[in-house]
């Protein structure tokens, strides 16, 4: 889609309608408790089946913009990756676990029992070590990335994830035996990138007999509207799932999201400021610091639950990560679409 392209009526009010589904993700998690259960427990590797099919629902309207004959430029313009890689692996997980210590043990030490604010701290490190791979072509998309660019960029940091993960979270964890769920991993990379990839390639080749490309704009455009409403679903799953932990802990949710508010701003400050100062174009810019702020919940949830268990303080801090990572994100793309104009004399 062009960048000229009007915003059609879910884009243009898309922050409202996902705080209409929060509240209603809420209400309904908390009327029909065991309607969620039952999506809860459609599941594989910690991977729930239900909310896979909306997050692909997503995606797919970026994946049919993938040229993959753009792909191998890519690489003559190094800056973009650059940065992602080092944001995400040499600067996030660090400042993560420097904000998990200073908030929880020393601002709220008198409020939370010392071992439980271990965990915690546990379970936002298991976050700042788990970038996005998924959310991060909605986002993107929703600022019109490079479509080609960003798929790179997340496939490196798959690639990365696979061998640095382990060792950079038994580092920052201060364990030795950390065990990567590499079930959780797979099935996620399939179900995420690999399937919706290769679906959105076969459904180009179908459509794109034409120069310019008129047809593959038209299908994407007739597509949009159903990808916001996978996210809006998505969004009343993932708080309908944890309706009784936010109504029966609402002070614990906050304590957990406010260093995670503050790490998501500050890591996208800092990508976005970088790219400025950097001068990259904002179709990579973007993205380059939405993929930086995103997290791979599935993960950092699967992960949590192995090493310290479904009801401890670390599962609980992967929980409002995922739940603060949707309004944080979006009022970030609305940021990035702002200040769009500072980025134009960049190409």
């Amino acid at each position: 889609m062009s960048d000229s392209a009007p915003m059609g009526i879910f884009e243009r009010y898309l922050s409202v309608w996902v705080g209409l589904s929060i509240v209603a993700g809420v209400a309904l998690g908390w009327l029909f408790p065991a309607v969620f259960e039952l999506f809860a427990s459609w599941e594989y590797a910690n991977v729930n089946l239900v909310v896979a099919i909306f997050i692909w629902l997503m995606i797919f309207p970026m994946m049919v913009n993938v040229d993959f004959a753009s792909i191998k430029d890519v690489g003559k313009k190094p800056k973009g990756l650059c940065l992602t890689l080092v944001v995400n692996w040499l600067i996030k997980p660090f400042t993560m676990a420097g904000l998990g210590i200073l908030f929880f043990e020393y601002l709220f030490a008198g409020l939370v029992e010392p071992q439980t604010a271990k965990e915690y701290i546990a379970g936002m490190i298991l976050l700042g070590v788990a970038p996005c791979t998924a959310m991060v072509f909605v986002w993107s998309q929703l600022v019109r990335g490079d479509a080609n660019y960003t798929l790179v960029q997340v496939s490196i940091n798959d690639i990365i994830m696979v061998i640095a993960f382990a060792p950079l979270a038994a580092l920052l964890l201060g364990i030795t035996d950390i065990v990567v769920p590499w079930e959780t991993l797979f099935l996620s990379v399939v179900l995420y990138v690999v399937t919706p990839l290769v679906a959105g390639y076969l459904t180009r080749r179908k459509l794109d007999k034409s120069a310019d490309h008129h047809e593959v704009t038209e299908f994407t455009a007739r597509i949009k509207p159903w990808s916001i409403m996978g996210l809006l679903a998505t969004v009343v799953l993932l708080f309908g799932f944890q309706a009784e932990t936010i109504l029966a802990k609402p002070l614990v949710i906050v304590l957990i999201a406010i260093p995670l508010l503050i790490q998501s701003y500050g890591i996208f400050f800092i990508a976005y400021a970088w790219a400025y100062l950097w001068k990259v174009p904002f179709n990579v810019a973007a993205p380059a610091a939405l993929i930086g702020t995103s997290n791979f919940f599935e993960l950092a949830v699967a992960v949590a639950i192995s090493l310290f268990g479904l009801h401890s303080g670390a599962a609980l801090a992967t929980v409002v990560g995922v739940l603060v990572e949707v309004p944080v994100m979006l009022s970030l793309v609305a940021l990035a679409i702002r200040t769009k104009p500072w980025f134009a004399r960049f190409v």
